[in-house]
């Protein structure tokens, strides 16, 4: 095992056996991807929360630099957030549940636009931003990330990269409690599908490869993401006293999903067919099938 190997498992809290595992579904990906090309490539990864999208983004970039000797960089949809107060303000403007960060027009779409550019054009220091969910707000431009030159690949993912709109008969009937006690005019969910129809569509127009976590169903996230609520409390070693408001207990998670639900479960139908490499996950995360075009 390389130094950088064992640095990955060290980051991701992850056993030996992973390596194993992951060499025998994405080798395929590795090797796709090995090749330089004129402009960086930018590739999509898509998952359901908790469905492991950083932890493959993060296995991607250590193992393009570390045999291919490939600059690689990962970028992660919710490090493009509004800040706390900007939800706060579309909250007032727009609908009350808004102020909840996830959704489609919870994002500074152009912020991401901007990145991606500055790191494809790769001549000056590119700013990452990182946003931080025990505060539920963006971190301080002197806490980013900076990535300085050209880079080989750029690897974005997210709950809801690369999804498509709904038509307006599918936003008639409400998923959840949610929806049905808090959305009864349809207002909040029209603004999400319009948004993701519009901006959004932008922003996943510059993928060149889509990849895709399946779940088996909506009702594995909540456990996946009470496990990774459960990760980050293990990680900071601090409770919701100590300033870490944005922290959930087990039924404020249940209500949270629920924002996550009409998109996640459109995306699970629809987007398997389109994407260039699918891996089909079962409810422990892992994988069971791999499809490809």
């Amino acid at each position: 095992m390389s130094p950088a190997e064992q640095q990955f498992l060290s980051r991701n809290k992850l056993p030996e056996s992973y390596l194993i595992s992951a060499e025998k579904w994405f080798s395929p990906l590795l090797e796709k991807y090995k090749t330089t090309r004129d402009r960086p490539l930018i590739i999509g990864i898509n998952g359901s929360q908790g469905s492991g999208k950083s932890t493959l983004a993060d296995y991607l970039c250590t193992m393009l630099s570390e045999r291919y000797q490939l600059r690689c960089v990962s970028l992660s949809l919710d490090d493009f957030y509004l800040t706390k107060l900007e939800r706060q303000q579309l909250a007032r403007q727009v609908h009350p549940l808004l102020e909840t960060r996830g959704v489609p027009g919870t994002h500074d779409v152009p912020l991401a636009l901007e990145t991606i550019a500055k790191l494809v054009d790769g001549s000056a220091e590119t700013l990452i931003p990182r946003f931080d969910k025990s505060q539920d707000d963006r971190m301080p431009e002197a806490q980013w990330d900076r990535i300085n030159g050209a880079v080989d690949i750029i690897v974005f993912e997210g709950w809801c990269v690369g999804a498509r709109a709904q038509t307006e008969e599918q936003l008639v009937e409400p998923l959840n409690a949610l929806e049905a006690e808090q959305d009864a005019d349809r207002l909040w969910r029209t603004s999400v599908n319009q948004t993701l129809a519009g901006e959004y569509q932008t922003l996943f127009g510059l993928l060149d490869e889509l990849i895709m976590l399946q779940a088996p169903s909506f009702e594995t996230v909540y456990n996946w993401r009470l496990e990774q609520e459960e990760k980050m409390i293990a990680r900071l070693g601090k409770s919701t006293s100590d300033g870490h408001h944005g922290i959930m207990s087990a039924s404020q998670i249940s209500e949270f999903i629920a924002h996550y639900q009409r998109i996640t479960e459109h995306s699970l139908r629809e987007m398997p067919e389109r994407a260039d490499h699918l891996y089909k996950l079962d409810s422990q995360r892992q994988i069971i099938g791999y499809l490809y075009k």
